[in-house]
């Protein structure tokens, strides 16, 4: 890993907006959102540890996965349905800047000490949650924090919906 992308997680996890901006217009950055991705994945592995290791090598691919049809989501909601009058952007912009809102979940690692597993990820979750909603905002050119909020909250229900339906049909 090279110092840029490192300062770049670290810039993330400060929830620095600046950083948000940063990846948005960087095209090249996509791949790097893609590893903070899987990173923060093999961390809540790792965290999860003492739950089993069945699904540790599955998880990596299924964050990926989640994370391209969450941006796309997150595009549709943002840009069709709450749009400001300054809203630009495409479904790359939020991979990128979604994909780097991921890098508090790093800390889930610390779920492996014993009796810190719902600590780390209580906290990794609420802190990825603030990091998501500056990356929405920035990607989506919002000045409302609240409307980020709103496409967000959507957002997760309707995802919400659709597993929950998906898991009653299997």
């Amino acid at each position: 890993m090279n110092s840029q992308y490192i300062n770049r997680i670290i810039r993330a996890c400060k929830l620095d907006v600046n950083l948000y901006e940063e990846v948005e217009a960087d095209k090249s950055a996509t791949f790097q959102a893609a590893g903070v991705v899987v990173l923060s994945s093999l961390a809540a592995g790792v965290g999860a540890l003492s739950l089993g290791t069945s699904n540790f090598l599955m998880a990596p691919l299924l964050a990926l996965v989640s994370w391209f049809v969450w941006a796309y989501l997150v595009y549709f909601i943002g840009v069709k349905f709450f749009p400001e009058p300054t809203t630009e952007a495409d479904h790359g912009q939020l991979l990128r800047t979604i994909g780097f809102s991921s890098a508090p979940g790093l800390i889930r690692v610390f779920g492996i000490i014993p009796n810190l597993m719902n600590i780390a990820f209580i906290a990794a979750a609420i802190w990825m949650l603030v990091a998501m909603v500056i990356a929405v905002r920035q990607a989506l050119d919002y000045k409302s924090t609240w409307r980020a909020v709103g496409v967000v909250v959507t957002g997760f229900l309707i995802q919400s919906v659709v597993l929950f339906m998906m898991l009653k049909l299997f």
